[in-house]
């Protein structure tokens, strides 16, 4: 029991507010230390090596790296000024400009809080100025904004390739698909909704010249454009690594940060501080996490939660059923990257049992996952869009924007499950 122990105690701190690194590295210092003594960690230093060595995982930095430098180049205001001119003037036109821009910026820079953030800066005002819906406008920048989780490069597939074992390229490939029906059901459900309540959308008036409109929006979306195509297309024909893609990505930032007239030494600098934020934290918990996982496994929790569900009725589906249950209400409290480093190892191996295939399951998992950023209490984008949104945008106004979108991503969800061959190739 002592893995059960573990797990609930570690869950329990992390509730009431403690930070995630440090719960999983003292929660398992403390209870491997009491029943199984301190000698148990001796192979942590070599766990360390290996986690610093993985080139994997160098990827992380780097493409955080390229999406805080287009970040910094005003990629996003670029974007949402010229697919706003260019679709405003439809009923929902600068919602679907909205949809349209959050996957161009999950493509290119994967960094959701920086992306929610843009669009609640410039398209929430011009929404709420023209009248659209509260909640429906709130919950299209949240669930747009979140896009990056699922459309590669996504660091979530990064992360999920190394704990899972599976080349990351073929996860960046099997996520096309989805990351794409995902899109394209947003969009569908905003045509759905103007038919049905023309008031939620309506459209804004556009006085600038169409064609003038046209070649701005080329001028800004053609060069990372570019970009995405050169990271994704030397991983997808085998000309370059995930890892190695990412340094391209990076480069490629800072001459489109050139291009737009951005490219500055303080730009660099910024952009390199934030990335060293962001990377210190993911690995700080993936160091926690890895003692935590250590103590679990050495206790036997593992054996003990894979034999527990091999026993249940039907095998591969109920698994399924109870995975994906859980993982969504862990992710109603917790941060994907705790899911990933900690439930993820737990669950990979009884999916192997079970003869699933690990791609699909990955996907099952990352598309789930993206759902923890829109589940209300602590859904960060959530809290991203109040951060910027009008004082007159209530908490539970946005609470209420997200819910139709998450009954979409888990229909999606649904869908991959039942039908993978649709969804998977890789």
């Amino acid at each position: 029991m002592i893995g059960i122990v573990l797990f609930v105690t570690a869950l329990l701190l992390l509730f009431v507010g403690y930070p995630i690194a440090f719960t999983f590295a003292g929660v398992s210092l403390l209870v491997g230390g009491l029943t199984m003594g301190l000698d148990l960690f001796e192979m942590m230093p070599y766990r360390i090596m290996s986690i610093m060595e993985n080139t994997v995982m160098m990827a992380v930095p780097m493409f955080i790296f390229m999406g805080v430098v287009l970040q910094k180049t005003g990629l996003a205001e670029r974007l949402l000024e010229s697919m706003g001119k260019l679709f405003g003037g439809m009923s929902g036109g600068l919602a679907i400009s909205t949809v349209l821009v959050g996957a161009f910026l999950a493509a290119s820079t994967g960094v959701v809080g920086a992306s929610v953030v843009a669009m609640g800066v410039i398209s929430l005002p011009v929404m709420l100025k023209y009248n659209y819906h509260q909640p429906t406008a709130t919950g299209i920048i949240c669930a747009s904004g979140t896009l990056g989780q699922i459309v590669p490069p996504s660091i979530i597939l990064i992360i999920l390739g190394d704990v899972m074992g599976i080349p990351v390229g073929d996860l960046f490939k099997a996520a096309v698909v989805p990351g794409a029906a995902l899109i394209l059901a947003y969009i569908l459900y905003i045509i759905y909704l103007t038919r049905r309540n023309p008031d939620f959308a309506p459209p804004i008036p556009v006085e600038e010249d169409r064609w003038k409109v046209a070649r701005s929006a080329l001028f800004n979306v053609l060069p990372p454009l570019a970009l995405i195509v050169a990271v994704l297309g030397s991983i997808f024909t085998g000309l370059a690594t995930p890892t190695e893609s990412s340094a391209l990505g990076g480069v490629g930032a800072l001459i489109l940060a050139a291009i737009y007239r951005c490219f500055s030494l303080k730009v660099i600098k910024e952009s390199a501080l934030e990335t060293v934020k962001v990377s210190s934290m993911v690995f700080a918990v993936l160091l926690g996490a890895t003692a935590f996982s250590m103590v679990f496994s050495y206790s036997g929790g593992d054996y003990l939660v894979e034999e527990y569900i091999l026993s249940l009725p039907g095998e591969k589906w109920t698994f399924l059923a109870l995975a994906m249950l859980g993982i969504f209400a862990l992710g109603f409290f917790i941060d994907f990257i705790e899911i990933a480093f900690i439930v993820v190892p737990i669950l990979a191996p009884i999916a192997e049992a079970l003869g699933l295939n690990m791609v699909w399951f990955a996907i099952l998992i990352a598309m789930n996952l993206q759902a923890s950023f829109l589940t209300p209490p602590f859904g960060f984008s959530l809290f991203y869009l109040k951060g910027v949104a009008p004082s007159s945008v209530m908490t539970k106004t946005i609470y209420k924007g997200a819910i139709p979108f998450i009954l979409l991503q888990m229909t999606i969800l649904a869908l991959i499950i039942l039908f993978p061959d649709y969804f998977i190739f890789y």
